[in-house]
């Protein structure tokens, strides 16, 4: 009977204790929320050389966090960025290599084997919210957001929809949200920005007692030149003379007499709305644990009449939206962790957005058996030893099919690859020539055929993104 009395306070004990260090484990992890702006380029915020408005909100976080110069999308466009983010894999792995949305008869998306960062951290306890753009899946399929690690969604399931900022709906986990009031040709009604934000601000006060995980994939300021009154009051007619963008179809973007005006109030309120998550953790008392990262999913773009030229959208970097060349790929990156990431440093490692997965891991202290290229730069914010890519991959299957490689300080670039699988390769020292200016490649052949190796070794096949691709031959 003493021994059985033991046995049983043994037990209760190992579940007290258990629990106990399950919560104590709990609260020691942080909060992760992943920030992404939509086609905000390099040169888009004051913290990184704007000029012609202020982003003060995002430039706290670069002081009061780590700013990266040497940081990378996962690719040129928006959808397999997401999937490079979701997957830790980059473009030669990743199942969502491209923008589009079917392949025959056949949805475009994640598959059940593909790991998500999301059912990572759900099964690492971890509440899990999406709130903006997803992009990796359609509806009625299993790709959408809450069968792939989403305790909740909140936004555009497709890409094209996400183009609109008065849309008739918005997806609420798998039912629309409607909008009767909004008229889309006009322009008025629920700007869906500000419905994100809501749901957004809504998502970290229910579970501000757990660790949770928020992607907030915003979709200003792509395309649509488009913003409120209130936002669009601060700049009209700021900017001189403008050149109005005239819709050229019901499925063009918008009508705006002012597109600087309007970019310029989009990235504000863009801007307005960080700062109010911000002093949202402030005031529920979380804000120490929770570590915010803000990026964009690639470069600038050049429609709907944004006038990235008088924004100087790309800062010092060559190319936009759907290059690879530096300005089509190079974006900023802020992480703020109060505490735990140095105030006001500014990093030069050189990293990539499938190595999102990877720092998950880390600060999550948890593993997975699925495989992903990505690299923790937990040790870089931290002071810690970094670990190094020996190269990071990129592939796109628009324009003729296109191909990079950083390696080091070197970046080769090779376009036209479906037209021609041995089209000439070019080669930049970024060291000293970070707009790419200047092809070294006839200076640099043993670099040349390092790259080359890469650029077939790197990927496997897609049966949705496929290459006319042969092994380059010898010159």
């Amino acid at each position: 009977m003493r021994n059985l009395i033991y046995i049983g306070l043994a037990v209760v004990l190992g579940l007290i204790y258990s629990n106990t260090t399950l919560a104590e484990s709990s609260k020691s992890r942080p909060n992760i929320i992943f920030i992404m702006a939509d086609d905000l380029g390099y040169g888009d915020l004051s913290c990184y050389g704007q000029s012609n408005f202020t982003t003060p909100h995002i430039d706290s976080l670069a002081n009061e966090g780590m700013r990266f110069t040497q940081f990378y999308s996962g690719s040129t466009v928006c959808a397999p960025t997401r999937s490079t983010i979701m997957t830790g894999q980059h473009t030669g792995h990743t199942r969502v290599r491209g923008n589009g949305r079917k392949f025959g008869e056949e949805h475009i998306g994640l598959k059940p084997e593909d790991v998500t960062i999301a059912e990572v951290l759900k099964e690492a306890g971890y509440a899990t919210g999406i709130v903006g753009k997803w992009g990796l899946g359609a509806e009625g399929t299993n790709a959408v957001p809450t069968k792939k690690g989403f305790d909740f969604f909140y936004g555009f399931l497709d890409q094209h929809n996400a183009h609109f900022f008065y849309p008739p709906y918005l997806w609420k986990n798998e039912t629309k949200d409607m909008f009767p009031e909004n008229d889309r040709l006009g322009m008025t009604g629920t700007f869906a920005h500000d419905r994100m934000t809501e749901e957004a601000l809504g998502f970290v006060e229910r579970n501000a007692e757990n660790p949770f995980f928020l992607y907030l994939a915003y979709t200003i300021p792509h395309a649509e030149m488009v913003a409120p009154k209130d936002s669009m009051d601060q700049y009209a007619g700021k900017f001189g003379e403008e050149k109005p963008y005239k819709r050229r179809s019901e499925r063009d973007y918008g009508d705006q007499a002012q597109p600087r005006a309007a970019f310029a109030a989009m990235v504000t309120r863009l801007d307005r709305d960080i700062g109010s998550l911000m002093t949202r953790l402030k005031e529920l008392g979380i804000d120490d644990n929770t570590i915010v990262m803000f990026t964009s999913d690639n470069g600038p773009h050049a429609e709907g009449g944004h006038d990235y030229r008088f924004f100087d959208s790309n800062g010092p970097l060559k190319g936009l939206k759907r290059d690879l060349y530096e300005g089509g790929i190079r974006v900023p990156m802020i992480v703020r962790w109060p505490g735990k990431v140095n105030a006001g440093k500014n990093s030069d490692h050189i990293g990539a957005h499938w190595d999102f997965f990877a720092t998950c891991l880390d600060l999550a202290d948890t593993k997975t058996e699925a495989e992903h290229d990505g690299i923790s730069f937990l040790p870089e914010l931290t002071g810690k030893r970094q670990k190094a890519h020996d190269y990071l991959y990129w592939e796109f299957f628009e324009r003729g099919g296109r191909q990079a490689v950083r390696m080091g300080n070197w970046k080769g670039i090779r376009y036209n690859v479906n037209k021609d699988p041995n089209s000439p390769l070019k080669l930049y020292d970024l060291s000293g020539d970070i707009g790419e200016v200047t092809d070294v490649s006839d200076q640099y052949p043993k670099i040349v055929e390092q790259i080359d190796q890469h650029l077939v070794n790197a990927r496997t096949e897609s049966k949705w993104f496929k290459f006319n691709h042969e092994k380059p031959k010898k010159k």
